[in-house]
Formats: structure tokens, C-alpha cells, sequence
């Protein structure tokens, strides 16, 4: 509780701080390049489940400074970007034996980078080339991608919410981590009025917690999207229908699923998965009530899993509802989301939804869980007391979809030999977690912002009868962002 004073405390300063006017930032200029500098430092303190050996109860930091040089014609953008990362201060002691696994991300850095605490580097981060052909334009290189975000919509609020809670569920850049990932490859896009078409091909560079991202790993990603915006007398939408198609050729790596080890170590098959979806936002404006929303999303899951048929899904309804008139701008949420599990270990087919390539963290903010064999219900608080300070309030209960089945973390490849999902017994039991969070993010000039975070997990059964010694688990940070 100690850690919940200490951000609560951070956040009543950001109030203090109040919402004085800001001159604009300009944008940075070499000759008729353009210059971007961000660079993003954070402090986290963990307090992961506590097991009967291993230490759940650390700190680490990290930095991440990346510049890019770049320009915008009217037929042809580049960009050419590196990044340097720095992670220190990770615990040597937070790696147990199976089931406890890594207690915490802490762990995982460790773990990525050769056993290290102190770990540092610097990559190519994105080199591509835009190319402006009529109504399409055309990307080849190395850049970021993030399924959704090619939806557009002239009116704001979907604009927000397709933005936060549609982009980044199944492929992104894992924006959380200390590294990130990239993509090599393209991506063409074709817009017309309120439609857009978008496909996308490419494989994931390596990096999220190995401080080098160069490299890239054997998988493929394939994405193709049809968008359209809608407009209503009251209100707007969006409207998403797409397929991704993914493969992973790393025969040596072992698949993370609930068979036993011997049928995953046996089971050299290929991953090729179709995820098919589609998703849609809408949103509804009175002229008193204030703005109500909502927004479905859904899919389906076939294919390959090794030797196994994947037969699987997810699907994600929320609703919410924000003020027009109360100087806090409310905006109040609520939602179920569901991935399926795998109910027989011993069958031919695969039954666990497999998230692919995500950011975990947009939608599990203490990220010791994924959309993986989940069920998770929440509700969502925003307000802003100022200006310039946005504070979000989450509370999630937390099922895990099939006791049969494993609880999933993590958020997809990040190395050519590691998986990059981990896998911990239910012990037979469904009931997984309750958690409270609450953040602060402020803008204290046009070149600095801070956010301070804190998070509170009572864990349930299936996470009781693993870490028994503490079933409780907390996170914090600290992280100021330089940007211009």
C-alpha cells in the first residue's frame, strides 16, 4: 500500500500543477529535413505474486531515446530513425522454477538479455520510403504498424475510442516495453471519401525486452482491412472488416499451449492461423444527455497450430458514456471481453485464441495478462480535473475462459528462440484476479509530459494456488517523455 501513496501523492502534485497556457512547440528543422526527437524514461517498481522462492519485490528503470530524420513531398515521404535503449538495475533472483516463471517484467528483461541487470544498445528503429499515388499511397522498409489505425472518421469521439480500445489487440508494437518492435516490410493503402482499403505485409523485428531490435524473426504477418466511415443526424461510426493471416516456421521452438511437454516437443508443425473479424463504433450525441458509445468487436480463429487444427475466437462489447456539460469531462465505460481456451489437452484441436503480435497493455494495464483463455470484465473512469491532466481509473475482474487451459502473459515474438507467450497452470480453477488501477498523465509543457501509475492485483484461485506465500501482486511507475 505504500507504493499506492507514494503515485497517489505524484498525482495530486500533477493537480497542483493546474493548467497554465503553454506557448506552442515548434517543429525542429536541419536544412529542409525535418528532425524528431523522443525520448522516454520510466521508473517501475514491482510487487509481483509471491511464490515460496525467487524475489517478486523489486525496481528497474529503463530509457529509450529514438531521432528520426525525415521528409514530406507531395509524391514521396522518408524517414530514417534509430533508436538507443538502456535497461538497469534488473534483479538477478526473479527467474523460479516452473510454475512461478518470471515474476514480472523485471524478469523477462533479465532473462532476454543473457542474464544481465545492465543492458544497453542501439538500432535501426525505422528506414522507409511513402510513396503518394493518387488516391493510394505506398510504404516499403522498416516501420511501425497497428491493426486498426487506418480506420479514420471526421467526428472526434470515435476518432478516441477507435484509437483506445479497437488499435493494437492483435498486431502493433508492443508500445509498453523498454525496446518495442518493428516491422520489415509494406503496406499499401487506398482511400476515397469515407472508404478506406488497407494490406499489409511483413515479419517482426526483434527487440520489446531484448535491447537489441535489430533483427528480425522467422514469422510472417498478413493483413488486409476494409474501413468505412459513417455519418448519422445524431452521431458517427466506424466500420472495420478484416483478415490477418500469420506463420511461424521456428520448428525448434517450443509451442507454449497446455499439452504436456513431451506432445510440444513432439509437435515440430508450422503455425499458420487466419484470424477473420470485424469490428464497429458508434457513437450518439444529445443536445443535455452529453455522448453515449459503443463498440463490438469480433473474431474467428482457424487453421494450423503445429499438428493440431486451430479452432478458436474472441469477441470484445463495450459501452460508455461521457458528459458534455461537467467541467471534469467525465467519461464513464464498461465492457466484457472474452478469448477463448482450450477445454482437452489430449484433442486434435486447438481451442485457445492466440493473440498474435499485440500491445497487452492497452487493454490489461497491469500487464500480467492477455485476451489469451480470458474473460474479463471492467469498468473504465476518465476525467480531467485540468487542462493539461487526464486521469483513468480501471476496475477488472478477471476469469480464465477454460480451466483446462493455461493463464496466458505476454504480447508475441520478440527473440528468433523464445515464443514470446508464457504459460501457467490453472490448477483446475477459473478465478484469476481482481484489479484496481489509476494513472495520471500530464502535460507540463509542449516538450515534457509525466505519467504516474499505480495498479493492485488480489489474485483468485488459479494464481493462489501458484504463488502461495502472496497472491497479491502491485506495479508502479514513474515516466516523463521528452518529445519535439
Amino acid at each position: 500500500m505504500v507504493r499506492g501513496w507514494i503515485v497517489c501523492a505524484a498525482l495530486l502534485c500533477l493537480l497542483s500543477l493546474g493548467g497554465r497556457a503553454q506557448a506552442q512547440a515548434q517543429p525542429l528543422k536541419l536544412g529542409t529535413v525535418d528532425v524528431t526527437v523522443n525520448w522516454r524514461s520510466r521508473a517501475e517498481l514491482w510487487d509481483w505474486f509471491q511464490g515460496n522462492t525467487g524475489n517478486s519485490d523489486y525496481g528497474l528503470g529503463h530509457s529509450q531515446l529514438r531521432v528520426a530524420l525525415g521528409q514530406k513531398r507531395p509524391r514521396v515521404d522518408w524517414l530514417v530513425e534509430g533508436e538507443g535503449v538502456t535497461i538497469f538495475g534488473l534483479p538477478a533472483d526473479a527467474v523460479a522454477p516452473a510454475p512461478l516463471g518470471q515474476l514480472g517484467m523485471g524478469a523477462s528483461y533479465y532473462a532476454a538479455n543473457g542474464n544481465s541487470a545492465n543492458n544497453a544498445s542501439g538500432f535501426l528503429k525505422q528506414a522507409y520510403i511513402q510513396l503518394t499515388l493518387g488516391k493510394s499511397n505506398l510504404k516499403l522498409g522498416r516501420f511501425e504498424f497497428f491493426d486498426g489505425v487506418e480506420a479514420r472518421s471526421p467526428d472526434a469521439a470515435v476518432t478516441t475510442i477507435v484509437q483506445t480500445r479497437v488499435v493494437h489487440r492483435l498486431i502493433s508494437n508492443f508500445g509498453f516495453s523498454a525496446v518495442q518492435r518493428t516491422f520489415d516490410g509494406a503496406q499499401l493503402a487506398w482511400n476515397s471519401g469515407s472508404h478506406n482499403v488497407t494490406a499489409f505485409a511483413g515479419r517482426p523485428t526483434e527487440g520489446i525486452f531484448q535491447v537489441d531490435g535489430m533483427g528480425e524473426v522467422d514469422v510472417q504477418a498478413y493483413y488486409a482491412a476494409y474501413n468505412k466511415s459513417v455519418k448519422t443526424t445524431n452521431g458517427a461510426g466506424s466500420l472495420r472488416v478484416f483478415g490477418i493471416g500469420y506463420i511461424d516456421t521456428r520448428s525448434t521452438v517450443l509451442k507454449t499451449d497446455n499439452r504436456s511437454a513431451a506432445a510440444r516437443m513432439a509437435d515440430q508443425g508450422d503455425i499458420k492461423l487466419g484470424t477473420w473479424g470485424a469490428d464497429y463504433v458508434h457513437v450518439f450525441h444529445t443536445k443535455d444527455a452529453g455522448t453515449f458509445d459503443v463498440l463490438a468487436w469480433g473474431v474467428v480463429q482457424t487453421g494450423a497450430w503445429g499438428n493440431l487444427t486451430q479452432r478458436a475466437g474472441a469477441f470484445v462489447g463495450e459501452a460508455g458514456w461521457q458528459s458534455t456539460t461537467s467541467p471534469l469531462k467525465p467519461w464513464i465505460s464498461g465492457g466484457y471481453s472474452w478469448g477463448s481456451g482450450d477445454a482437452d489437452p489430449n484433442g486434435s484441436t486447438h481451442g485457445t485464441f492466440f493473440q498474435l503480435l499485440p500491445t497487452p497493455r492497452q487493454y490489461a494495464r497491469f500487464p500480467f495478462y492477455n485476451m489469451m483463455n480470458n474473460e474479463d470484465a471492467y469498468a473504465t473512469l476518465n476525467i480531467r480535473p485540468v487542462p493539461k491532466l487526464a486521469v483513468r481509473s480501471e476496475l477488472h475482474g478477471l476469469w480464465l475462459a477454460d480451466a483446462a487451459d493455461l493463464w496466458y502473459l505476454g504480447g508475441g515474438v520478440f527473440q528468433q528462440e523464445t515464443f514470446g507467450f508464457q504459460g501457467r497452470p490453472s490448477g483446475g480453477l477459473k478465478n484469476l484476479s481482481t484489479v484496481w488501477d489509476i494513472s495520471g498523465d500530464y502535460r507540463l509543457t509542449p516538450f515534457l509530459s509525466a505519467t504516474v501509475y499505480y495498479a493492485h492485483a488480489s489474485g483468485k484461485g488459479s494464481i493462489a494456488s501458484i504463488y502461495p506465500k502472496g497472491n497479491n501482486g502491485q506495479l508502479a511507475y514513474v515516466e516523463t517523455t521528452v518529445h519535439f
